[in-house]
């Protein structure tokens, strides 16, 4: 005989709720990230936007995996790896950008074991000298930045995409 639609049911619903806090580790705080993790996560965010501050691409450049890859705004293409990311944000040319203002609040640090993320917000200031000429440039969005612990316990980021409306050229 067949058991019945409510008995199934119940069973089925018995299952998942039985099943749903075991399957998602981010219903268990305690399998969240320690204190220690979150703080260096932290640190890493704000070497790279201190990085961007003093002008120092290596500082910037430490802050990503080798494998490393950006997702920028506006349908641009996906950024893979150190080489094609130096090349994106630090290109061979005569023009001398400085960044003159950095504001990255951080929303939101979570994750588990080797794995992390980070949301927030950004406002992005900066100069292109290009000889005699000068512009003033500015920006500001979203952000999402995925982190992978390494064996010798970095934090260094894995993808970084951002959203942002078109350049703001400021007279």
């Amino acid at each position: 005989m067949f058991p019945s639609v409510f008995s199934r049911t119940c069973s089925l619903a018995t299952l998942f709720a039985a099943l749903v806090p075991n399957a998602s580790p981010y219903t268990d705080p305690s399998r969240s990230l320690p204190p220690s993790d979150v703080a260096a996560i932290r640190a890493v965010l704000e070497r790279y936007r201190m990085g961007w501050l003093a002008g120092n691409p290596d500082t910037v450049r430490n802050c990503f995996t080798q494998d490393a890859v950006l997702l920028p705004h506006h349908g641009v293409l996906p950024v893979v790896g150190t080489a094609a990311i130096n090349e994106f944000w630090f290109p061979a040319s005569s023009a001398k950008t400085t960044i003159t203002k950095f504001v990255q609040p951080l929303d939101e640090v979570g994750g588990e074991g080797t794995l992390a993320y980070v949301r927030g917000r950004s406002e992005v200031a900066w100069t292109v000298e290009d000889g005699a000429r000068s512009q003033h440039w500015r920006n500001g969005g979203n952000f999402l930045a995925v982190l992978k612990k390494q064996a010798d316990g970095r934090w260094p980021m894995s993808h970084l995409i951002w959203d942002d409306p078109p350049n703001q050229q400021v007279n």
